[in-house]
C-alpha cells in the first residue's frame, strides 16, 4: 500500500495506511532527539521488561498479570522493530508502494524509522448539532486515531494493570 491509501471493511473499520515518527497513536516528543531517546527507552523497557516478566513467571501471580505484562512488552517490542528498522529496509511510501531492501537504501537511518500504523475505526462519523454552542454544525468523529497491532496490546495491557493489578505494584 502506498502512504494514506485505504480499504473499507464496514463504515466503522478501515484499513489505512499511516506512518507515525512517535509512540502509541501517533505522538511524539522532541523532534529527532525525542525519536532517538524514545527508541532507546524503548530498548532499556524491553531488557528491563524481559528480566522483570522472567523473575515474575517464578512467583505466584495471576496469569492475568503475566498476560498483561506480556501485551505491553510485546507491543513495545513490536514498536521498537518497527521504529528501528522499517526505515533501513524499505524506501518511502509517498505515491508509491515501499520497496523492500532498495538499492539506494531506505528512507532514515538506524532508530529513525516510522511505525506503520493500519487500523481505523471512526465508531461515530457526524456533526455536532446546530443548536450546539460553540461547536454547532462542526463535523465530529468519535475515535480518530489510527493505530496497530502493538498500539492495541500496550493499550490494553496497561488497561488491564490499572483496573485489575495495581495492587500488585505497592
Amino acid at each position: 500500500m502506498f502512504l494514506g491509501q485505504e480499504f473499507k471493511i464496514f463504515d466503522w473499520f478501515i484499513i489505512h495506511f499511516t506512518e507515525n515518527n512517535g509512540m502509541a497513536f501517533g505522538l511524539e516528543f522532541g523532534g529527532d532527539t525525542g525519536k532517538i531517546m524514545l527508541s532507546l527507552f524503548r530498548i532499556i523497557v524491553i531488557v528491563w521488561g524481559f528480566s522483570y516478566i522472567t523473575t515474575l513467571t517464578k512467583s505466584k501471580l495471576p496469569n492475568g498479570l503475566l498476560i498483561a505484562l506480556g501485551l505491553v512488552f510485546g507491543g513495545a517490542i513490536g514498536n521498537i522493530i518497527d521504529g528501528v528498522f522499517y526505515g533501513v529496509l524499505f524506501n518511502d511510501s509517498y505515491n508509491q508502494i515501499a520497496e523492500f531492501l532498495p538499492a539506494v537504501g531506505g528512507y532514515s537511518t538506524f532508530l529513525m524509522g516510522k511505525v506503520v500504523d493500519m487500523f481505523y475505526f471512526p465508531l461515530i462519523n457526524t456533526h455536532f448539532p446546530d443548536w450546539l454552542p460553540f461547536f454547532g454544525g462542526e463535523h465530529f468523529i468519535f475515535f480518530r486515531p489510527v493505530f496497530n497491532i502493538a498500539d492495541a496490546g500496550i493499550s490494553v495491557g496497561m488497561f488491564m494493570l490499572i483496573l485489575f493489578y495495581r495492587k500488585h505494584f505497592r
